[in-house]
């Protein structure tokens, strides 16, 4: 144990030492503010307000196209080409021409002039004000009130409750799927991004000679070992500094820049339900205040049922398989590295490695936030390749203890049999220079004795 802290020292130290992980660890943050400025910035130098003129040669829009806090209206009379005269005098946005034999039963014949292409902002809105408009016209054709109708739409926003033996507790499925999707997805990368370190740290000293001086000192699973540890806990070390900085750049930035965050996915919701339901955000005072009311009592209703998600597991499971998963996976990179001379060599034994992990990454957005407790969810979150991730999905919305501790001891002994199989490979390939290895090589490296 002691030859295996010293090999964790070494690899810790070294690697958090070098500029590029300084860099990279004062970069990100930064760039995750710059992200939050840039998009507010364009936005504001952007953000400005335009004016169409209008040719209703109909008088069935008269008045009836109302100014928008970013889009006015200005009336013409006259023929097109006195307008078309009077709009490129202008520094507007559009002419809009409503010919005389426009029809509402059959809306046809509405151009747009511009003296440049029209944007598809412009178009868009255009479309829609005279869509409403045109519905109008036909609400009052018809003799139907077209505000009794809207009365008579109904919005229903169920409330979800789980009912345990510890009484009934508020859920809402977005915070659920969240807050398992954003471990499982923190799992995949770290998975990858530093599985992918000790298979290039292998090789390095693998094709550096340094090794043949090391392993004259320890043994080459104490080596293997050390190393993957050394690794995870730059990653962690790294994994913590991103969260601490980005905190105190986020809110900085925030404060000094007047940058607001951007909406949650409740917010989202929230405005998406008021389109569904007709209504022009960001442009009536009213239907805004009435959106922030509804976005509010959304967030306030997801913070509720987070409260009522079993924290505390779910950072026990996040942990633990955190850790297992990054073991289990770690174990086979360094194996990799340790069979081949370069990296151009690893793509044969990289693709068998990252299926498992790439299926169930893909599988827990598809089928496992459907249904987290069908069949496709159990098998992959108790096979040891898959667990990691598609357990973390399920974790949230409750699984029976008995299929928790079953996927962690099947995680653990998932472990321990490719650590078992790396350190033999690891044993033989890391002297093993300028010879050409296949899946039969590596099998027969199994029973060699060393």
């Amino acid at each position: 144990m002691h030859k295996i802290w010293l090999i964790i020292q070494r690899e810790y130290l070294t690697r958090v030492r070098k500029k590029s992980f300084i860099i990279m660890t004062l970069l990100t943050p930064l760039l995750l503010a710059a992200f939050m400025v840039i998009p507010a910035w364009l936005v504001t130098i952007s953000d400005s307000a335009e004016t169409v003129m209008v040719l209703d040669e109909t008088g069935l829009f008269a008045d009836k196209l109302e100014d928008k806090k970013d889009l006015k209206y200005v009336p013409l009379a006259g023929s097109l080409d006195q307008a078309k005269t009077v709009y490129q005098e202008t520094d507007y946005t559009a002419l809009l021409y409503i010919p005389k034999a426009f029809d509402i039963n059959k809306p046809d014949g509405v151009i747009i002039y511009s003296k440049k292409n029209t944007s598809l902002q412009t178009q868009v809105r255009l479309e829609n004000a005279l869509e409403k408009e045109i519905e109008n016209q036909r609400f009052v054709a018809s003799g139907m009130d077209r505000s009794t109708l809207e009365k008579m739409k109904a919005n229903i926003s169920l409330t979800a409750v789980s009912i345990s033996d510890e009484g009934e507790k508020d859920n809402n499925a977005v915070v659920t799927s969240i807050a398992g999707v954003a471990g499982a997805v923190i799992i995949y990368f770290f998975i990858f991004l530093y599985g992918v370190q000790i298979m290039r740290g292998v090789i390095e000293e693998k094709t550096n000679r340094i090794i043949e001086v090391m392993i004259s000192s320890v043994k080459p699973f104490q080596l293997m070992m050390g190393k993957i540890v050394g690794i995870a806990a730059v990653g962690l070390t790294q994994f913590l500094l991103w969260i601490v900085l980005s905190l105190v750049v986020v809110g900085g930035v925030q404060s000094v820049f007047g940058v607001k965050p951007p909406p949650t996915p409740l917010e989202q919701m929230a405005s998406g339900r008021n389109a569904e339901l007709g209504e022009d955000v960001d442009t009536d005072e009213a239907t805004q205040a009435q959106e922030e009311s509804e976005a509010a009592k959304m967030v306030s209703e997801g913070m509720t049922a987070f409260s009522n998600l079993p924290i505390g597991l779910i950072l026990v499971c996040f942990l633990f398989y955190f850790l297992g998963g990054y073991l289990l996976y770690g174990s086979l990179f360094g194996a990799i590295g340790a069979a081949v001379d370069n990296e151009t060599d690893t793509q044969q034994f990289m693709f068998p490695i990252t299926i498992p992990l790439i299926i169930s990454f893909i599988m827990s957005y598809t089928l496992v936030l459907k249904n987290p407790d069908g069949p496709v969810a159990f098998w992959m979150s108790i096979i040891p390749l898959t667990s990691p991730i598609v357990m973390m999905v399920r974790v949230p919305f409750g699984v029976p203890a008995w299929e928790l501790l079953l996927s962690m001891a099947l995680l653990v002994l998932g472990f321990i049999f490719t650590t078992w199989i790396a350190a033999r490979i690891y044993r033989v390939g890391i002297l093993m220079y300028g010879k050409k290895i296949n899946y039969k090589e590596l099998s027969k490296w199994l029973f060699y004795r060393v």
